[in-house]
């Protein structure tokens, strides 16, 4: 066999894996039911609940009222203000604080730090939203559910909050796949479900540790260069071999982005950060396999895969280049395509989706193309990476009413 044929054979196998695996890990999870066994019923955790608000305190009102609407009654919020104009609303309630940090702090984790060291009391959770979030009635209770059966992380899932163009649809979409995949899945099998950047509390304790990292520490003199707070954290939790829960109920609905330009700004930072943090997924795979941790070992492997874009671009490409090189390995790299995309359809039908999402799906490819011209903004972030504009102001009833699976999981 010639060197080119090697090479394509190995490259070929890979992107086969990276189609096919999450199909295997989708079948195997159907022969698995998660279960909450209740350690600690007394448990009454306190919340911290920390908004980090830029140039826009506005956008966070709904997401304050939702919070304060919550059923279980042990928590405050903290809302960050940084570079904000006083809002023009207020809430005459004793559970809110606004932070109106000075001088400015221009990073989200230098927000979350400020409003963990002026604490109103100690609390037992820290729970971080993004302004542009609504907390569900019941995301408090959910998450204490966990809680009592022992989980000191645990991701909420976010949902979203607006369908209104193909583009909110089309990322809207992926959320679904990667709630199922990357979050429920992993979980399920015995690891963790990856952290979404918002909708996740973390025990107080456990969270001041990782703020005081050294990893966070070099990523605040990185500025727009800094890794993805989720993902630092993540890799942190997981060196500690510390299991992230998934709790599909606790529901946070999140802002979609709406237009071509949002779309690409946003996917320019995501893949920044994927690319800075493969040699720490790699770094947990090893770790897992070293320790024999099903938990490092899985959630290593899972956040090393390349984004799905990428992954069916060069498989394509890779299999039209194998009629003349492989043609066995281009049929293989077809049929693998045909599993992943099948697999995507069943995903959206196991979660259920909206039927927006259904009917938008001839918009994915238009998505994929603003992923693929984000590639190219990666090379300059201080001139490229600015912060996703939110204009859509919802209230949680809104929300609930839009909702067809909302009385389905309140039942």
């Amino acid at each position: 066999m010639s060197l080119l044929s090697w090479i394509y054979t190995i490259v070929a196998a890979g992107l086969t894996f990276a189609l096919v695996w999450p199909f295997v890990m989708v079948v195997a999870s159907r022969f698995r039911k998660p279960r909450l066994e209740v350690r600690m019923p007394d448990a009454r955790p306190d919340f911290a609940c920390i908004i980090t608000a830029w140039r826009n305190a506005s956008i966070a009102r709904p997401l304050v009222d939702s919070l304060l609407r919550q059923r279980w009654p042990h928590f405050h919020i903290y809302l960050v203000a940084d570079r904000c104009a006083p809002a023009d609303w207020t809430f005459d309630d004793p559970r809110l604080t606004v932070l109106y940090p000075d001088p400015p702090l221009d990073l989200k984790v230098k927000s979350i730090i400020h409003a963990t060291e002026r604490f109103v009391r100690p609390h037992d959770f820290t729970l971080v939203f993004d302004a542009d979030n609504v907390a569900h009635p019941r995301l408090l209770e959910e998450l204490v559910r966990y809680i009592r059966a022992g989980w000191r992380v645990v991701q909420g899932q976010r949902r979203a909050k607006n369908l209104d163009t193909v583009i909110a649809c089309a990322d809207a979409t992926g959320e679904f796949y990667k709630n199922y995949v990357e979050r429920y899945v992993p979980f399920v099998l015995g690891s963790s479900a990856v952290i979404s950047g918002s909708g996740m509390a973390v025990a107080t304790d456990l969270y001041r540790g990782y703020l005081h990292s050294p990893e966070i520490r070099r990523g605040k003199e990185l500025g727009k260069r800094m890794m993805q707070e989720d993902k630092i954290l993540q890799n942190w939790l997981l060196r500690r071999d510390e299991r992230i829960a998934w709790a599909r109920e606790a529901i946070v609905y999140d802002e979609k982005v709406t237009t071509p330009d949002a779309a690409r700004t946003q996917r320019s930072r995501w893949l920044f950060s994927y690319f800075q943090n493969v040699p720490h997924a790699a770094g947990l795979l090893w770790l897992g396999l070293r320790r024999r941790s099903w938990n490092q070992f899985l959630f290593g492997l899972v956040t090393l895969l390349p984004p799905l874009f990428l992954t069916v671009g060069s498989a394509a490409l890779w299999a039209l280049a194998g009629l003349w090189v492989a043609p066995l390995w281009s049929l293989v790299l077809t049929a693998a395509l045909a599993i992943f995309a099948l697999n995507v359809l069943w995903t959206l039908w196991l979660t259920p989706v909206p039927p927006a999402v259904w009917k938008a799906l001839w918009g994915l490819p238009l998505f994929i193309w603003q992923q693929v011209r984000a590639l190219f903004l990666m090379k300059n972030p201080d001139r490229n990476f600015a912060p996703t504009r939110h204009q859509h102001e919802v209230d949680v009833e809104a929300l609930l009413a839009n909702d067809p699976t909302h009385e389905k999981e309140s039942s």
